[in-house]
């Protein structure tokens, strides 16, 4: 099965998300956006794997501290649009050590340059630049108070995200 390890949000995190996918459409911009239950923020991406009790035990065994994360605006990424995580070095710190521990347990996994994100539209089509101003940008701050293992498939209408554990933070 096919998973990744993620912080799923609490109401006022997505309805703030909502709100800027509402602004990119408004503004003009086309693409494939995110249905609401299945935004996220990835920690790490570990793909096809058989082991989901295993990498579950291992997300146990990484202390886990309660932190908050806070998005501001959007910015682009190739073809895509993400909504902005500010720079956190209790996030960067916890992903650094969750992918070490899943590296010392024979864990394969997308061991690119971690870039902390939450992806509003894919193949985002139809204004060069992000047009929004300073004083209409979303700002939202949420508490990370745990860590979900989730299994991603393809339904009918598109990927499918399901949360098949979690770990909680102290």
């Amino acid at each position: 099965m096919r998973l990744f390890i993620a912080i799923k949000f609490d109401e006022n995190m997505t309805d703030a998300l909502i709100e800027m996918q509402d602004d990119l459409m408004r503004c003009g911009i086309n693409g494939n956006f995110t249905h609401e239950e299945n935004l996220h923020m990835t920690l790490v991406f570990i793909g096809e794997s058989d082991e989901p009790e295993k990498i579950e035990e291992i997300m146990r065994d990484v202390p886990l501290r309660s932190f908050t994360i806070k998005v501001s605006g959007m910015r682009r990424f190739k073809d895509m649009v993400f909504a902005n995580v500010e720079d956190n070095p209790s996030l960067n710190d916890y992903v650094k050590r969750l992918r070490h521990a899943l590296s010392d347990n024979d864990i394969d996994f997308d061991n690119r340059k971690y870039m902390s994100h939450i992806t509003l539209v894919r193949r985002a089509s139809g204004a060069k630049d992000i047009p929004i101003l300073p004083d209409e940008v979303v700002e939202e701050k949420m508490r990370v108070n745990g860590i979900s293992l989730m299994k991603s498939e393809q339904g009918r209408h598109g990927m499918v995200y399901t949360e098949i554990g979690y770990v909680r933070a102290f």
